[in-house]
């Protein structure tokens, strides 16, 4: 009987909880498509540029540490 009790507090935790989702939900401003794209090539350009600083550190590291594994 005790753990009738637990499940229907678990229950009235979870109907809240979504209750609350739904409501927040309904408070997101969704993106239009022209700035969807605008902020997906934002991010393409981002990723692109950081990969580049990327590899360019790691061929710089790469040719210090032969270098001086060369010494």
């Amino acid at each position: 009987m005790a753990t009738d009790v637990k499940v229907e507090k678990k229950r009235g935790k979870l109907a809240t909880y979504l209750k609350g989702v739904r409501t927040e939900s309904k408070k997101v401003i969704w993106p239009n498509k022209k700035e969807l794209l605008n902020y997906t090539g934002v991010v393409l350009a981002f990723s692109i540029v950081f990969s580049i600083v990327v590899y360019l550190l790691d061929l710089g590291i790469g040719y210090v540490y032969s270098l001086l594994m060369n010494l």
